[in-house]
C-alpha cells in the first residue's frame, strides 16, 4: 500500500450552499483514502464547521475570494486543511455562539486539529487515521464510543505561528 495519497484541493464562493458540497467532497475522500466507515461522520461534521467558519470570515472580509480545501493522505492519517483568507470570525459578530465555540466543536470531532492564524487569513488542519487494510477496522478499538473522536488519546489542538490553543479539556459533543 503506498504511503501517500494525491492531494484532492477543492475551492468554492463563501456562499454558505457550497459548505454541503464540501461535506459531502471531504466524506467521498475520506471514505476513499481509507478512513474508518465509523469515523465518517466526524468527518463530514467537523469539516463543515470549518467551512462554515471559512464562509463567513469571507462574506465579512473578501467576499470575492474562494475557500479553499485541501485533502490528502500520508502517513496512516487523513488530513483536511480548510483555509479562509479573511481573519476568522469574532464575538462581536455573533452574539448566540461564544468565541471559538465552533473551534471546540472541530477539536471534539476530530482526532488532531492545528490552527494557524497569519496576516492573510486562517488554517484549520484536522486530521483522522486511516485503516490499514482496505475493508479493515482501523479508527476505533472493538466496543469504543466514536463520539469524540476516534476513541485514541484526547482531541488536540495547537497553532504554528500564533499562541497555542489546546481544546483537550472541552467536553465532546
Amino acid at each position: 500500500m503506498a504511503s501517500e495519497m494525491a492531494t484532492v484541493e477543492v475551492t468554492f464562493t463563501p456562499l454558505p450552499a457550497h459548505v454541503r458540497t464540501a461535506r459531502l467532497v471531504a466524506t467521498a475522500v475520506a471514505r476513499r483514502s481509507g478512513v474508518s466507515e465509523s469515523l465518517l461522520d466526524e468527518v463530514r461534521l467537523a469539516v463543515g464547521e470549518a467551512c462554515s467558519r471559512a464562509v463567513e470570515a469571507h462574506r465579512l472580509h473578501c467576499p470575492s475570494q474562494p475557500v479553499r480545501i485541501a485533502l490528502t493522505g500520508q502517513d496512516g492519517r487523513f488530513e483536511i486543511e480548510v483555509v479562509n483568507a479573511g481573519t476568522a470570525p469574532g464575538g462581536s459578530e455573533s452574539k448566540l455562539v461564544p468565541t471559538g465555540f465552533s473551534l471546540a466543536v472541530i477539536a471534539g470531532l476530530a482526532d488532531d486539529v492545528q490552527i494557524s492564524e497569519t496576516p492573510a487569513g486562517t488554517s484549520v488542519k484536522m486530521s483522522w487515521p486511516v485503516s490499514l487494510s482496505a475493508g479493515g477496522s482501523g479508527g476505533s478499538p472493538p466496543g469504543t464510543s466514536t463520539a469524540g473522536g476516534s476513541g485514541g488519546p484526547s482531541p488536540r489542538a495547537s497553532t504554528a505561528g500564533g499562541s497555542v490553543s489546546n481544546y483537550s479539556n472541552c467536553p465532546t459533543p
